[in-house]
């Protein structure tokens, strides 16, 4: 053991500079201000080098990437990607922000790179419809996970990752970092824990930003640096019309399951860990593409969700198109109450109390610019979420040396995937649906129970077998 409690891997001194140090310092009082919730996890929490490879060397992938580094003395051996040229990116920037200022190794094949290097660490940002091949073939190759949501494209994927992520004993953190936002965490502990909301009845969510991509490009070639071919994998094989990167592939049913997908289980997620929820006992949905018809896009661009549970509904509703219902709050939820309103977002919450002689509570999001001023000059950086992923990212870290779960441990994600993909499915069925998971099936809907599984192109091989 050295200083600050950090030990080499080789058993040396692991040499630390003044800003290392002070980072850990920084990382070390993050990790003690998470809930007693996320792990026994602070207790005996000994940061150490980790060798890391990342699958998805794009937006996000790099974001947790670059998050990992800023908190904990990691070698980022290995990067992977389809796209030549967004892996030279990415190897330039990992060479310049790791302590060894090695050059990442890069690979095309996830597969190869899991055979060829010995990671204890393997983040995964690629698109949705990769994340149950990668996931499970990292932790059958001996890693801890930290995999971004949601965790699957279909039902029978998110218990094949469920399942081996036991089999092998290795965690599992799904990048819901709603769970490790410092105000939500605040808003959770004085407004719901306290009980200032009363008897709870009912619960919105929504999404009304206009991210749906609605364009209509033509046909092109493939770039020579680009494998489409790879990029695809399991997943239907569309004309290639651009490069599928950022908000295009995500307006596709094929690699993913839209705006519910992609934005409900963000919230849904928050919904059921402020209020201690599992599995809904029933969904159902409705909506489609009623005003943005022009593009290419099949997602829906209206699209209301019921997620029922024993005392009150958690309804959700989301518009690519038109203004918010609340301007403050475009992404949100809002937990109703008998004596109070709690509004949440990514970037503020409050308690409006039905008592107009009570005190209403606003809490403001926590940024950290001055302790990680690399921030500011980051590409397409989200800096109201970068402390929430530090913060997560130690609560992982804290779980791999602790042996225990993570805050978002892989079966809460599977929960919050699955349900918004049976809420599509409700949808595309025209009925509402009851899953049972320990059954894992759909009561008294066989049609419904064999869509749990989508088909895979192949030679891909579906983790749930035939």
């Amino acid at each position: 053991m050295y200083p600050n409690g950090l030990a080499s891997r080789s058993g040396g001194p692991f040499t630390l500079s003044r800003r290392r140090f002070l980072r850990t310092l920084s990382a070390s009082a993050a990790l003690a201000s998470l809930p007693a919730w996320s792990a026994g996890t602070q207790e005996g929490f000994n940061p150490k080098p980790r060798r890391v490879g990342l699958i998805g060397a794009g937006w996000y992938g790099k974001s947790d990437l670059w998050r990992l580094i800023q908190v904990a003395p990691v070698e980022v051996v290995s990067l992977c990607d389809p796209d030549q040229r967004m892996l030279a990116g990415a190897v330039q920037i990992a060479q310049q922000r790791q302590e060894s200022k090695k050059a990442p190794r890069t690979y095309l094949d996830y597969r190869e790179m899991l055979k060829q290097e010995q990671l204890d660490i393997v983040l995964i940002g690629s698109p949705d419809h990769w994340h149950a091949l990668q996931a499970i073939a990292a932790l059958e190759a001996g890693a801890h996970v930290y995999l971004q949501k949601p965790i699957s494209v279909d039902v029978r994927e998110g218990e094949a990752i469920l399942d081996a992520a036991r089999k092998h004993q290795r965690v599992v953190q799904i990048g819901t970092q709603r769970k490790s936002t410092p105000h939500l965490i605040d808003a959770k502990r004085q407004i719901v824990d306290a009980g200032l909301l009363g008897t709870i009845g009912h619960v919105e969510m929504c999404c009304y930003f206009h991210m749906r991509a609605n364009d209509n490009p033509p046909l092109q070639s493939v770039p020579d640096f680009f494998d489409y071919e790879w990029w695809t994998g399991p997943a239907p094989l569309r004309p290639y019309d651009g490069l599928p990167h950022l908000r295009w592939w995500r307006t596709f049913m094929e690699y993913g399951n839209g705006i519910v997908g992609d934005m409900c289980v963000h919230m849904l997620d928050t919904a059921r860990w402020m209020l201690g929820l599992g599995w809904p006992k029933r969904v159902s949905s409705s909506g489609g593409i009623y005003v943005q018809k022009v593009g290419k896009s099949n997602i829906s661009d209206t699209q209301s969700a019921i997620f029922e549970y024993d005392h009150y509904n958690l309804v959700w509703q989301h518009r690519t198109w038109g203004p918010p219902v609340d301007p403050d709050y475009p992404w949100a939820l809002f937990i109703y109450g008998d004596k109070g309103t709690l509004k949440a977002s990514t970037m503020r919450a409050d308690f409006i109390p039905n008592d107009r002689a009570a005190k209403a509570i606003h809490f403001e999001c926590l940024y950290e610019r001055e302790q990680y001023p690399e921030d500011l000059t980051e590409d397409a950086i989200e800096l109201n979420a970068a402390p929430a992923t530090r913060r997560h990212l130690l609560d992982f870290l804290a779980a791999i040396d602790q042996r225990s779960r993570p805050i978002a441990d892989v079966e809460d994600g599977h929960i919050s995937t699955a349900s918004c993909i049976l809420a599509n499915l409700a949808m595309d069925l025209g009925r509402s649906l009851a899953y049972d998971p320990k059954q894992r099936r759909v009561i008294g809907d066989p049609e419904a129970t064999s869509r749990l599984r989508r088909p895979y192109r192949a030679p891909w091989q579906h983790p749930a077998g035939s």
